[in-house]
């Protein structure tokens, strides 16, 4: 008996580690030992490899079997790697040839009846084998779309164990099964509504504008019924299409989630908007075994919106203030840390006292002043600071309706023109910089002796500043929001009329 050889992926975060499987039939009374750090799932891969195979055609003898997982000291978790353990076997019992599954990189979960299922996080998995330098994957039928869209990678879709086996040389006939495909899902629709939807509210939607061109987080405060939900979901729509790059890491998150993903990338920015009874797991990530993106990962690229985000627990929201500056979610276990992208656009809205009218023109608060410092107070001084646009959002009148109504409307299309426009010009500034958006800029460079702005420039913010109006990370956020305004307005520096402007965005709550 020689030893089989193959490969599969054990996914941690993003990331995906090649695994070396070893098997090897001895003469020892029959048993089937899975070695190497394998997690319950994975562990019952030897009882649905030993019905398959032998439902399949294909059985294995009825020896003592080892199949060592290597690296022993990675974790492995998930299904995925039965289609790998039983070639491995298969070979090393002679059935197929050793050469041939030495070559090929394995993905795909056995049923007892020897048909492939799909998995999730195929599309990391194929990612991880390309850098590995693997140019073949063979994977479940249901997993083919999914699987080709990595470049440079040979997909070998098969429905059973018996087609794997007949493909690596097995000596079969071929026997048609009914491949196991992925249900059919319905996708969320793209299309969240147009810019030109939103009446009025002139200020608020420059104010989104602004956010799109720059990549700035956005705070709106306002009572029920100012529109607060429509500008906040009308932000995707502004933002540009993904590159090839983010929109395959959008694509291998959704894979990863289980959402699906479909034979082509989308270059549309996501958005995700989880409830408020979240927990920290559900925004950011965690669970138990494999760990799992949250929401807050789901909208990398894009948009996560926090509606009622007072209603959310301190606890919950402050887990955001890490991705927020390092653009990275980390989750740390006792054995290992996973990763995942965290570049999203944060919008959170709240209404400013419990009954939602505090400040409306046309309604009366009916909260005690402890009860509203308590209501916008669970929302953390850090966690706002880091917020570079926080905007008051008020209802509109009959007056403004009728003004609105008869005027013209920025539609989506023409808006994504002007964030396009300003922000080729930031990353046409930024050519020599690591960055590309004007959010992403510290503050040590904008204030430097290239990009310095004039005293007589700065005076407002400067004043600002002095009496205690605005801490230094605030200063520098209004800096960022002033060369983002400069940007859409063509001009070459910021003006103290942008800068002014970009102070009314920074503090137009408290205004």
């Amino acid at each position: 008996m020689t030893i089989g050889r193959t490969w599969s992926v054990s996914l941690l975060g993003l990331r995906g580690a090649v695994v070396e499987i070893e098997a090897d039939i001895s003469s020892n009374l029959p048993a089937f030992v899975l070695i190497g750090l394998p997690d319950a799932a994975l562990g019952e891969a030897k009882d649905r490899v030993r019905a398959a195979a032998t439902n399949s055609g294909c059985g294995l003898p009825n020896r003592k079997i080892t199949v060592n997982l290597s690296p022993a000291a990675l974790p492995k978790h998930g299904s995925g790697f039965d289609l790998a353990i039983a070639l491995a076997a298969l070979a090393a019992a002679g059935t197929v040839r050793v050469e041939s599954i030495d070559s090929v990189l394995h993905l795909g979960e056995l049923g007892l009846d020897g048909r492939l299922r799909p998995i999730d996080g195929i599309l990391p998995c194929v990612l991880a084998a390309s850098r590995a330098g693997f140019t073949t994957v063979m994977v479940a039928t249901g997993n083919a779309d999914e699987a080709s869209l990595v470049p440079g990678v040979r997909i070998v879709p098969v429905a059973s164990l018996r087609d794997a086996a007949i493909w690596h040389g097995g000596e079969f006939q071929p026997e048609p099964v009914d491949a196991i495909l992925r249900p059919v899902v319905p996708d969320r629709s793209d299309d969240a509504g147009d810019l030109a939807d939103v009446a009025g509210n002139t200020d608020a939607v420059e104010a989104m504008i602004v956010a799109a061109a720059g990549g700035h987080h956005v705070f709106l405060l306002g009572p029920p019924g100012a529109g607060k939900t429509m500008l906040a979901s009308r932000l995707p729509g502004l933002l540009p299409d993904l590159d090839s790059e983010a929109a395959l890491e959008v694509s291998s998150i959704r894979s990863l989630c289980g959402l699906p993903v479909g034979g082509s990338l989308s270059r549309r920015p996501p958005l995700e908007s989880p409830h408020h009874t979240a927990t920290a797991a559900a925004l950011v990530g965690g669970g138990s075994g494999q760990i799992r993106p949250g929401a807050a990962a789901r909208a990398s690229h894009g948009v996560l919106f926090l509606d009622e985000a007072p209603e959310f627990s301190p606890s919950v929201l402050d887990a955001l203030r890490q991705p927020l500056e390092s653009g990275v979610i980390s989750i740390h276990r006792a054995n290992a840390v996973a990763h995942f992208p965290g570049r999203f656009q944060l919008v959170m809205a709240a209404n400013p006292c419990p009954c939602g009218q505090y400040g409306a023109r046309d309604s009366e608060c009916t909260c005690p002043p402890n009860s509203r410092r308590k209501y916008v107070g669970r929302l953390s001084g850090p966690l706002l600071d880091r917020i570079d646009i926080q905007f008051r959002v008020q209802r509109i009148t009959a007056a403004q309706l009728r003004v609105s109504a008869d005027g013209s409307h920025t539609s989506s299309a023409e808006a994504r023109a002007r964030v396009v426009d300003a922000r080729a010009v930031a990353a046409d500034r930024l050519v020599r910089t690591p960055w590309s958006l004007n959010s992403e800029v510290p503050g040590t460079w904008l204030r430097g002796p290239s990009t310095r702005l004039g005293l007589s420039t700065t005076t407002s913010i400067d004043r600002a500043l002095e009496r205690g109006g605005i801490t230094m990370r605030g200063y520098d956020r209004i800096l960022r929001l002033a060369w983002t305004i400069c940007d859409l307005d063509g001009a070459t520096a910021p003006t103290a009329a942008h800068v002014g402007q970009a102070l009314f965005l920074r503090r137009a709550i408290s205004s």
